[in-house]
């Protein structure tokens, strides 16, 4: 286990905290975990704002397939995959690449070449066999779950690979810090400082990589 910013090529996003904090409702929140069209292509105060494929995740491909030495044919599950675009930039370096998402509306309305790659489904119960993938990655995705499923989720992930995995999500180093993440996020049930990030992956018995969304 180690702490690795695969994200790190990544433009950095700048986020408008007073906005969001003015537009977050109940109604908001609710409409936000229904993870649909609204979601994902309606307005910013639901979600993405509008979630197109501009090609910023072909640099955390590769940076993922050279941390972990996967060569062309290797088998990758990106678990909370959205439209796929992750999973369609693995594809472009030859990897075998697959996606799960929970959202219907993301699985339909996915990159045209990753048709057929994409599942529906939840994370804390993946649809595939033991040993399945080289390779199982979640990136802000299992902060979505209670804490118990998060545990689930995880022990799937160790289940469903042969080892070379890893997880982002949404911490804080700070109360300021988790103040601000509690104004921004519409859809995270479990979150916490890294320690006890650290503490629940020793506890889901994790054996993969880490590391943190901080605002």
């Amino acid at each position: 286990m180690a702490e690795i910013n695969l994200l790190r090529s990544l433009p950095k996003v700048k986020r408008d905290l007073d906005a969001r904090r003015s537009e977050r409702t109940k109604e908001t929140v609710k409409v936000a975990k229904r993870f649909g069209k609204m979601f994902f292509d309606g307005p910013r105060k639901f979600g993405y704002g509008g979630y197109k494929y501009d090609g910023r995740w072909q640099s955390v491909a590769k940076d993922i397939v050279e941390h972990f030495k996967l060569k062309p044919g290797d088998k990758i599950l990106d678990v909370g995959c959205a439209k796929g675009f992750l999973v369609k930039d693995f594809l472009a370096l030859g990897i075998d690449a697959y996606g799960l998402d929970i959202s219907k509306y993301a699985v339909v309305n996915c990159e045209p070449e990753v048709v057929g790659r994409l599942h529906i489904g939840s994370a804390e119960k993946l649809p595939f066999p033991d040993d399945s993938f080289s390779s199982v990655i979640s990136i802000n995705t299992l902060h979505n779950l209670h804490r118990k499923k998060l545990i689930r989720a995880i022990r799937e992930m160790e289940r469903a690979s042969k080892g070379k995995n890893f997880i982002q999500v949404d911490s804080y180093r700070s109360p300021e810090g988790k103040k601000d993440l509690e104004s921004w996020v519409l859809t995270a049930v479990y979150h916490d400082y890294p320690e006890n990030w650290i503490k629940l992956f020793n506890e889901a018995q994790y054996k993969g990589d880490w590391y943190w969304t901080i605002l």
